[in-house]
């Protein structure tokens, strides 16, 4: 599914956009006042990433906050450097 993060489900959320004109009151100004609302979507930041799933490496996208919290384990590019052992001549 679109827009949709593979682990945990977080979709777009809808919210308001407010359009305001005038200077804050704290600021000296008269107060805010709003001139227009509405509607938008809160998107989340998803990135395609390869991860270890099921004994096996797969493509998914996956959320920012998913991938910065450990909940998913990346896939390892390449083997880490072994040096190969010395011969006992």
């Amino acid at each position: 599914m679109g827009q949709q993060c593979a682990i945990c489900g977080k979709t777009p959320q809808v919210g308001n956009r407010v359009s305001q004109r005038g200077k804050a009151k704290y600021l000296g100004g008269n107060g805010r006042k709003t001139t227009g609302i509405s509607r938008r979507q809160f998107k989340p930041n998803l990135q395609k990433i390869r991860i270890q799933q099921g004994g096996g490496v797969v493509t998914r996208r996956v959320c920012t906050r998913c991938i910065r919290n450990g909940v998913i384990q990346k896939a390892v590019v390449r083997k880490a450097f072994s040096e190969a052992a010395p011969s006992a001549d």
